[in-house]
């Protein structure tokens, strides 16, 4: 088992690398757009859309590396330690380890006899990473709807409805977000059989490869299909622009209050009274009048025009992580190099 689950996981890693590059050269290619980054599903701040992207990759570069470690744990050889008490022939188990390339020999025969923990480690990981990739299609499956309208999908990865001739439905990314419900109950079914198990090896211990097998079945064709997706949807640029309104720049007008030296907790308080009065007037935030924000605070001056720009909006978040086009290349860099060095490791 530990074999084959030695030449999955390899199989398994190249295409969650290949997902992951994908996601670099779309950001590369697409950071000059932007979009509304959302918050309880409500548009909350301007974004990049490498940002989105890279979000997302970063939870599945953990994955990369907790799948790694999955690797190293389970590299242990069993052979050697019997039925449970171990060989009484003096079979050079270090001979065999390095035969068979492993790193490590199991050091107790009993636990060697009734470990599977390299098997809910690897259902766990499947599990994780399915949760990251349905969140990510969860996210897609949204934008490709005509209330966002922000991408479009390949037809080869959508379908349309058996009824309705006008819609395209997201099947492959519903498909995703479906099969990562049933990763979990691989994981939860076999930890129940395992936990109750007495020492050594018991019968019920087949189990495990009804999960691996299916999981790891599963993993490959979605981190596949995953990949596809990616690679060839269309974004709506136009249709991501139209989507930023001047109200997602309200802590931009906090923050240029804090600027001029106003306390943020005040700051705050001001540009909601901001936003209340364009709401009264039923007007957006940047038609209020120099007088109607002088009546709220005589911090505003003429330069706050420049806040009602979104590019200077996301061009702020210049710290580590954040959605400004230098932070979000460092972040395409600093992936490109985690990748170059694990590949080589």
């Amino acid at each position: 088992m530990k074999l084959w689950l030695r030449e999955a996981v390899k199989t398994t890693r190249k295409h969650l690398v290949e997902f992951l590059q994908v996601s670099i050269s779309r950001a590369k290619s697409e950071i000059d757009v932007l979009l509304p980054g959302y918050t309880h599903l409500q548009r909350a701040q301007p974004i990049r859309w490498s940002h989105w992207i890279m979000c997302h990759a970063t939870a599945l570069l953990r994955d990369l590396q907790r799948l790694d470690q999955v690797a190293d744990r389970a590299n242990e050889m069993t052979l050697g330690s019997g039925a449970l008490a171990g060989n009484p022939f003096g079979v050079d188990r270090d001979f065999l380890k390095s035969l068979l390339a492993f790193d490590r020999v199991t050091a107790n025969s009993m636990d060697a006899t009734m470990d599977r923990d390299f098997v809910v480690d690897f259902l766990y990981w499947a599990s994780m990473t399915m949760t990251h990739l349905s969140r990510w299609a969860e996210d897609l499956i949204l934008y490709t709807t005509k209330e966002f309208g922000f991408v479009k999908l390949a037809d080869a990865y959508s379908t349309g409805s058996s009824l309705m001739p006008q819609k395209k439905n997201a099947d492959s990314l519903e498909l995703i977000r479906g099969k990562a419900g049933s990763a979990f109950g691989k994981l939860s079914g076999f930890m129940m059989s395992y936990k109750g198990l007495p020492s050594t090896y018991n019968k019920d211990l087949q189990e495990d490869k009804i999960a691996m097998f299916d999981t790891y079945d599963s993993m490959c064709e979605i981190l596949q299909i995953a990949c596809g997706v990616l690679s060839t949807l269309t974004v709506n640029e136009g249709q991501c622009k139209a989507a930023l309104s001047p109200d997602m720049l309200a802590t931009d007008l906090a923050y240029y209050l804090v600027r001029k030296g106003v306390p943020f907790r005040e700051a705050h308080s001001l540009s909601g009274k901001c936003v209340a009065a364009a709401e009264e007037k039923s007007v957006s935030l940047s038609s209020l009048t120099m007088q109607d924000l002088k009546g709220i605070s005589d911090k505003f001056g003429d330069d706050v025009t420049s806040v009602w720009d979104f590019e200077n909006s996301v061009e702020q978040y210049t710290s580590t992580g954040g959605t400004a086009k230098a932070s979000v290349s460092q972040q395409i860099k600093h992936m490109e190099t985690l990748l170059a060095n694990s590949s080589n490791s």
